[in-house]
């Protein structure tokens, strides 16, 4: 295929390419969904109202982001409807380190720079590729998401530059998320080369050199080397482009919208 042809549909793709994308939305949309399920839980319980009130809106963001990415697996001829309330926890593919809740305060700074920000730079690549919809569709998510890396590194300073205790907890976190959050931006498998090899994303030095350039400077306020660290693919599972593990299951059926399921009036 030539990587400089662009695509309306993926009927008009190689197989390898169209597993390519079909993963590729399917990850970025889970990834979304559980990164709001996450910033919706510290409504309550914030540093203050107005970091509360921010996590709030961030949530929201993240959940339409979710929203449009999966209704865009209507080409593959999925119901996005299926996708969104009726998969287990087991099938989902978001980063790996959004599969547990974060604990504190300084857990959820790291997630938002460390996971957000991995999100947003996968984003940017997808929408430079061959599929014309998420060209018109993602530069929207872009100027959200600007909002959460504003936030996140303004938090991630102040942490930084605390209490030891502080700063500690986010350092720790930040080294728990990074080596399987490295290897979910930069998969390096076949669906990865085909990903790449068609064009619909940046190869993975690429985004890895972008995640450096946004984040290393910042990470380094933690004594963290980023260019340093290395993906974690242990246990890799190349149909969900993540490791073996998933989200906690308490989460997925709130993300699915379990308990009032029943409720809902078409």
């Amino acid at each position: 295929m030539n990587a400089e042809t662009t695509f309306k549909s993926v009927q008009d793709m190689d197989p390898d390419a169209r597993e390519g994308l079909r993963r590729a939305i399917l990850s970025l949309a889970d990834g979304k969904r559980m990164m709001g399920i996450h910033y919706s839980d510290w409504l309550l319980g914030a540093p203050s109202i107005e970091t509360g009130i921010a996590a709030s809106s961030m949530a929201q963001d993240e959940w339409g982001h979710a929203r449009l990415l999966y209704a865009m697996l209507k080409d593959f001829g999925m119901d996005p409807a299926v996708v969104e309330h009726e998969r287990q926890a087991s099938e989902y593919a978001n980063p790996d380190a959004l599969d547990q809740p974060l604990e504190d305060w300084a857990a959820v700074v790291a997630a938002c720079v460390v996971v957000d920000g991995a999100l947003s730079v996968a984003l940017e690549g997808f929408s430079e590729g061959v599929y014309e919809p998420t060209r018109s569709r993602i530069p929207k998510m872009l100027a959200e998401e600007a909002f959460h890396d504003d936030l996140g590194t303004a938090w991630f300073r102040n942490l930084a530059g605390g209490s030891e205790e502080g700063r500690a907890r986010l350092r720790d976190t930040v080294l728990s998320m990074l080596p399987s959050t490295l290897a979910w931006l930069m998969p390096g498998d076949e669906v990865g080369e085909a990903q790449a090899g068609s064009g619909l994303v940046p190869e993975g030095k690429v985004l890895h050199e972008r995640f450096l350039e946004r984040y290393g400077a910042l990470l380094a306020l933690v004594d963290v080397d980023l260019a340093a660290v290395e993906p974690d693919r242990d246990g890799w599972d190349s149909e969900r482009g993540r490791g073996p593990g998933h989200p906690d299951d308490e989460a997925v059926a709130r993300a699915r919208g379990d308990l009032n399921r029943m409720l809902l009036v078409e």
